[in-house]
């Protein structure tokens, strides 16, 4: 009865306190109130709206419904980034070990991909021998003898956001921005952080497809975030296009190494310094985002991000040989390449975000179901890509799969992605907006 009362207190729009919140929370996740009572109020809660104070109680109590980690005697130093997904989106493994090369402790809680959206677990699951599945315990010691780990998540942290996220799915409600805060924060929150740097994907290949909803997801995320504590820092960034030239978990796995060896794409590194930075200045380690960003650069140049990537591989059990040398990964799929149709010239002037994410995920990149699987070498190579010069017959893209009877529909597929133009076009911009707890500012 308690639970039909709040459910009718949400359905007919007012505001809930937060005990109710807090009742609905772990009598859910204790079993007691079934899933057709939390589906009615989820629906309730998307048609009538939720406001700040209820988004901050709902991840307050999804955060204290399972165990927060104290990395307090390791660092008070400790900082994570999250973002929204994308395409090509292998920051995080370029990221975490320059952040922590440069003196943050970086608890990484990652996820694997769902949809048109890649997963960093899924990308590290392509490097041989590679533990994403590690208990609490080992997540402590590893933090206090590297102060880095990339993790999934486990049944102990926010099991109510795991139950919730399951119910979400099948209810039309996993893109209500209140619950999108809760679902992240919940968990970002349970790693003891300091700090957290977001970066919130705006654009044909994001959730966010509008300036105004990314926006109004950032604006939570930090105004929760720093309502409960913890340092909170977003950026708005582009998804218009994917991000590198790599599109797929081991391709990734390999351009990320290419940044760490100073060699990456530029717009996977001016993404990858920019964040980091970020991470930097929450630390303390610097004052300034500009001496974040020299830092951060100088342990790419330096060599030492790579060496906390190796040993984070070796660390969590993979082969760290491939780190330094990737073309120790044998590849068992030979790439199939796309050339510039002999009647175009010019400049690309654009590459679909979504249509590449299709295209790869049916070469066998990703999953529709969390229980589907993926293969590690599928995916595509980018070539060229927007501002670039266009020489007829040159190649323009190449891709791996083990589909070969689809060969030619994948052709197409990757090909229909490209728009051209007779003339030079911009480079697109990657950083939109910064937004921090004192309000919004613009990267142009």
């Amino acid at each position: 009865m308690e639970a039909i009362r709040i459910i009718t207190h949400k359905r007919d729009g007012g505001e809930l306190p937060r005990e109710d919140i807090q009742y609905l929370i772990d009598e859910y996740t204790a079993g007691r109130v079934p899933d057709y009572q939390m589906a009615a109020f989820l629906m309730a809660s998307q048609l009538r709206g939720l406001t700040l104070k209820e988004t901050i109680a709902l991840t307050e109590c999804m955060l204290n419904s399972g165990r927060i980690l104290d990395f307090t005697a390791v660092s008070n130093l400790v900082v994570d980034k999250h973002s929204t997904g994308g395409v090509g989106d292998k920051i995080s493994l370029v990221l975490a070990p320059i952040a922590r090369a440069c003196g943050v402790c970086v608890p990484m809680m990652a996820g694997r991909g769902l949809g048109h959206t890649g997963g960093t677990l899924d990308k590290l699951d392509s490097i041989p021998g590679f533990r994403t599945r590690l208990n609490l315990t080992e997540v402590y010691n590893q933090v206090r003898e590297t102060g880095i780990a990339i993790i999934g998540p486990t049944k102990e942290i926010a099991p109510a956001d795991r139950l919730l996220y399951a119910l979400r799915d099948v209810t039309a409600s996993v893109d209500f921005i209140p619950f999108i805060t809760a679902s992240i924060l919940s968990k970002k929150l349970a790693e003891g952080l300091d700090g957290l740097v977001l970066d919130v994907k705006l654009g044909r290949g994001a959730f966010m497809k509008t300036p105004e909803t990314a926006r109004e997801l950032a604006e939570n995320l930090v105004h929760v975030g720093e309502r409960l504590g913890m340092n909170t820092i977003a950026w708005v960034t582009n998804m218009d296009v994917p991000l590198g030239r790599a599109v797929g978990n081991w391709l990734e796995v390999e351009e990320a190494i290419r940044c760490l060896h100073g060699e990456g794409p530029e717009d996977v590194m001016e993404l990858s310094l920019a964040l980091c930075s970020e991470m930097i200045v929450l630390a303390g380690l610097a004052d300034s985002a500009e001496e974040g960003q020299a830092r951060a650069q100088a342990a790419v140049d330096s060599g030492r991000a790579l060496d906390v990537f190796a040993k984070l591989v070796t660390k969590q059990g993979g082969d760290s040989s491939v780190i330094y040398d990737p073309t120790l990964r044998l590849r068992s799929i030979e790439p199939t390449v796309i050339t510039v149709p002999l009647d175009i010239s010019g400049y690309v002037s654009d590459i679909d975000a979504m249509k590449i994410a299709h295209a790869s995920n049916e070469m066998g990149t990703g999953r529709l179901v969390m229980t589907d699987s993926v293969d590690p070498e599928a995916g595509i190579v980018l070539h060229l890509r927007p501002g670039d010069r266009v020489q007829p017959g040159a190649p323009l893209a190449s891709f791996y799969t083990r589909k070969i009877d689809q060969t030619e529909r994948f052709i197409r597929n990757v090909a229909d992605a490209y728009t051209f133009s007779e003339s030079p076009v911009k480079k697109p911009q990657v950083l939109i907006d910064r937004l921090t707890v004192d309000g919004w500012d613009s990267a142009a």
